[in-house]
């Protein structure tokens, strides 16, 4: 299952939720600032980040900025209830599956959450495949 982290206002995050809608591609939004994040689904978000906070935390957050904090000096815990307290460090969309793992919206990586099975579709069919108008709505772009 597909889980996208979002927040009001955030075009990104738009972005994300139309194309996933427009590839009738289920997934789970997550309103940052609605739905309160567990340590352990915080602890799961470090994880799967390739360079830990630096791929989840903008350090250029207006929270980050005036308390003039050092992340690193955090300890898991510490880190932990800072995001809980201040969901708005948080970068988004911030898209997960089992599979994948993104922050923003890019166009071309985003391909990576259609199901591979959908993708061997996608890249060999024609006009004259049976299955085509599912294909299409895979990915318009891509349409021939």
């Amino acid at each position: 299952m597909i889980i996208v982290y979002t927040s009001p206002g955030c075009a990104s995050c738009r972005k994300v939720k139309a194309w996933l809608k427009e590839r009738n591609l289920k997934f789970i939004e997550k309103n940052i600032f609605t739905t309160s994040l567990n340590e352990g689904e915080i602890k799961y978000l470090l994880t799967r980040s390739e360079n830990g906070t630096e791929d989840i935390i903008s350090k250029r957050s207006k929270v980050i900025q005036e308390t003039k904090l050092d992340l690193d000096e955090m300890s898991v815990k510490e880190l932990v209830t800072f995001i809980q307290t201040n969901p708005s460090v948080l970068k988004r969309p911030i898209i997960i599956n089992e599979r994948n793992f993104q922050v923003g919206y890019d166009e071309e990586e985003i391909g990576a959450f259609i199901p591979p099975e959908l993708r061997k579709l996608q890249t060999h069919c024609d006009s004259s495949c049976e299955n085509y108008d599912e294909c299409t709505s895979i990915d318009k772009k891509k349409a021939v």
